[in-house]
């Protein structure tokens, strides 16, 4: 089954410990490109977070955001520089000395120097921590499961339009050989009618004629392409009935498809062979647009 590359998820988690939201977001992109938005307290889940896309997602660019809110009240540690402090103290006490102020140095005032007094978060235990861990992986794997329930369903839809696109550039191409082949038949019934004429004035070699007739048609051959883009078309089917990412074998089939029409339009004869070539190079050309939203 083929996957869109495009699609969107969002989940919340709450419990006990934490508070979070996840989201998860898919665009086109040639290759896998993953984005993460996470808080720095879990910046240690990176690679794990980046090994859980790979496991669901094969091409796109992804972005993951995760917002977290620890619901215990975390320990905080307060340290005071003395050194500093009694600079500031002595500092304080000179200019009141001087008259300069009328009181000396506050509680409040060491908080205006951010050097004086450093308020830090006191890390949880690992026991807390693992916890929190696993709480955030389990919701990430729920929103990139529901991310590839979207994507999937998303890629049956191209893979139905594909499928129709691809029938009817058979049908097309099935009326360019019939058209080639009545025109193929028409240009030798005209070139033995100039050669009779023209071997009515002078004497000419029929098998050197017959052969020169045989060259000229065999220019207009289209059957080894027919051939080579029915084999393109067959290959398409396969790949859109597997079970493994595509999107890049199907625009490279997509290309060769259009080189061997390229070629049939230049060959073929017949009156409207030009223009049912203009449509299946439309055909390809809505398959090769579809493709670039394939997995």
């Amino acid at each position: 089954m083929i996957k869109s590359m495009t699609g969107f998820a969002s989940l919340t988690h709450e419990d006990e410990l934490v508070n979070l939201t996840v989201t998860a977001r898919s665009v086109n992109h040639r290759y896998l490109d993953v984005q993460l938005r996470v808080p720095p307290a879990l910046a240690e889940l990176d690679h794990d977070l980046r090994a859980l896309v790979q496991q669901h997602v094969a091409r796109g660019r992804v972005e993951l955001a995760l917002a977290v809110q620890l619901r215990t009240e975390s320990s905080v540690e307060v340290a005071l520089n003395e050194r500093l402090v009694e600079a500031l103290a002595d500092a304080a006490a000179g200019a009141r000395r001087r008259g300069w102020t009328d009181t000396g140095l506050t509680a409040g005032d060491l908080l205006r120097f951010p050097q004086a007094v450093t308020v830090r978060e006191l890390p949880a235990g690992e026991e807390f921590r693992q916890a929190v861990r696993s709480r955030v992986t389990a919701a990430v794997g729920r929103a990139l499961d529901e991310l590839d329930g979207m994507r999937r369903r998303e890629g049956e839809f191209l893979r139905t339009d594909l499928s129709q696109r691809a029938a009817a550039v058979r049908e097309l191409v099935g009326r360019v050989v019939k058209e080639s082949d009545a025109g193929g038949a028409a240009l030798r019934e005209q070139l033995q009618a100039r050669i009779d004429e023209l071997g009515s004035a002078a004497p000419a070699d029929p098998a050197a004629i017959a052969l020169e007739i045989v060259k000229w048609v065999s220019r207009s051959d289209i059957h080894e392409e027919v051939a080579r883009l029915h084999g393109h078309l067959e290959h398409l089917d396969g790949l859109l009935g597997g079970a493994d990412p595509c999107g890049r074998k199907l625009d490279f089939l997509v290309q060769e498809m259009n080189r061997e029409i390229n070629t049939i339009g230049s060959k073929a004869e017949g009156r409207d062979t030009g223009t049912l070539v203009v449509t299946v190079k439309a055909e390809l050309e809505r398959i090769r647009e579809q493709v670039q939203n394939v997995e």
